[in-house]
């Protein structure tokens, strides 16, 4: 990631971009190896998690290697700025951070398995940078679409702030909060590490693991 990485501070809803009435950009339709649609309406009975933790190219291989995920897709989420671009996230000028989609099959595994993958993906308490990627728009967040999902966050946020206590790191400084608009991301960054197998990848863990359960089982 490229543009701005040295931004450290959060525009307030004065200070963002305006952004624009609609996206200037199309959207591929669908997922370069899952094979499904990107952009919803989804099937009933699919269910729709939020994250951030780092630059989204390795974010999202991240969930799309994981059983049950039905797609995913990259984009902006937790900011002002409406249909922002890539460069204006970049500039730290719309509040944004990368975000993944996933959408899962909570018959085939659960909204705990995508947290703990999540946990153990990143290192959650570097605040607005995750490895040598510095700026507001990596900061690791999880954006919950029901009551359900935030008390399943929120819990999982203490068990791992545990352990990493335990193991010498900070506190986690992920930001936790409803879903708001989602914002997908220009086509050469969807399944960018799909298209590019050797381009960059800053996603990496603490290597603590995660103590929470991972049992497939539906979400209410």
């Amino acid at each position: 990631m490229l543009f701005n990485r040295h931004k450290s501070h959060l525009p307030s809803a004065d200070e963002a971009l305006a952004g624009r009435a609609e996206r200037t950009f199309s959207v591929p339709d669908r997922h370069t190896i899952l094979g499904n649609p990107l952009l919803g309406p989804y099937p009933d009975g699919l269910l729709v998690a939020d994250f951030g933790l780092g630059c989204f190219w390795g974010a999202e291989r991240v969930f799309w290697q994981a059983p049950g995920v039905w797609t995913t897709l990259v984009g902006y989420q937790g900011g002002h700025t409406v249909n922002p671009t890539y460069e204006e996230v970049c500039s730290g000028l719309t509040g944004h951070t990368e975000a993944v989609r996933v959408v899962y099959d909570p018959s085939v595994t659960s909204y705990g398995a995508l947290l703990k993958l999540f946990w153990e993906s990143h290192d959650p308490s570097q605040g607005f940078r995750q490895g040598n990627d510095v700026g507001t728009q990596y900061r690791s967040a999880i954006y919950t679409h029901s009551d359900a999902q935030r008390t399943e966050a929120e819990s999982s946020r203490a068990a791992y702030q545990s352990v990493l206590t335990a193991s010498g790191y900070g506190d986690i400084t992920t930001e936790l909060l409803p879903a708001g608009p989602f914002y997908p991301a220009e086509a050469p960054h969807q399944q960018y590490l799909d298209k590019n197998p050797a381009g960059y990848c800053g996603i990496g863990g603490t290597g603590v693991s995660c103590p929470i359960g991972v049992a497939p089982a539906a979400d209410k």
